[in-house]
């Protein structure tokens, strides 16, 4: 049975987020029907993360399984087709062999924030950033960042209700860029936690304001609180921009 490695491009607002759920339509759901729609099959599909409602991505990995032997850009065309309306592509397509998964095979996960800081209300961009109208120095909070870099207790930045079985994470990366209006908010790690960047992205606005300094970061960080941590950024403006994997295909 033929395994394809899917990219997914889609905006996050329709939906109640990537996993399947009973309260309302989610990205699985939708990819999977259009899968049984061009298969005749039952298709469970498999996603590199699981993104919350309102989150959007550049670059979801997924793998399906299909008995129906196709060639991969065939699926990429129909899949396409059988999505419409709703607002998710097939950027790619490729065959993999069986060991390939786009969950348990991943090494590195990457997303971005996005804040448009400015005054005006947000128009055409509303529903896919944060709007801040009060000014921030991206400077400052890229500099107070880089100390969430590295192993840590991150219990400060997770949800209570994250179901992970610690709160230790690896960030690998973490830096905050400024282009005109925009400031982007752009970190990679093996795995994150339940609402993490939004909960991080959150205390780095509170430094971007002027109402945290990179030292109050550190305390939030070190607290191991949930209390500690800054307000929690919308989903509007998060994004899953890709996924690593090793050579295995």
């Amino acid at each position: 049975m033929p395994r394809y490695k899917l990219v997914l491009e889609y905006y996050g607002k329709p939906f109640v987020g990537w996993q399947r759920q009973n309260n309302g339509p989610s990205v699985q759901a939708a990819l999977e029907a259009a899968c049984a729609a061009l298969s005749g099959e039952a298709v469970a599909a498999q996603a590199a993360g699981r993104t919350d409602a309102g989150v959007h991505a550049l670059g979801m990995v997924v793998h399906i399984d299909l008995a129906k032997g196709l060639a991969a850009d065939v699926v990429l065309n129909a899949l396409n087709h059988l999505l419409k309306p709703a607002p998710i592509a097939v950027l790619a397509a490729e065959i993999v062999d069986d060991e390939f998964h786009a969950r348990f095979s991943c090494i590195r996960r990457s997303y971005e924030y996005r804040i448009i800081n400015r005054r005006a209300p947000l128009t055409i961009d509303a529903g896919r950033a944060w709007h801040v109208a009060t000014p921030l120095d991206a400077e400052a909070m890229d500099a107070a960042a880089q100390i969430l870099i590295g192993n840590h207790d991150f219990t400060t930045f997770r949800t209570t209700v994250c179901q992970a079985n610690s709160p230790v994470k690896t960030l690998d990366e973490i830096s905050v860029s400024r282009a005109g209006g925009d400031i982007f908010i752009r970190c990679a790690a093996r795995s994150f936690l339940h609402h993490q960047v939004r909960s991080m992205t959150g205390s780095l606005v509170e430094v971007g304001r002027g109402r945290w300094r990179a030292s109050d970061l550190k305390a939030a960080l070190e607290a191991k609180d949930r209390a500690r941590c800054g307000v929690v950024a919308p989903p509007d403006g998060l994004y899953f921009l890709g996924a690593d994997y090793t050579n295995k295909k």
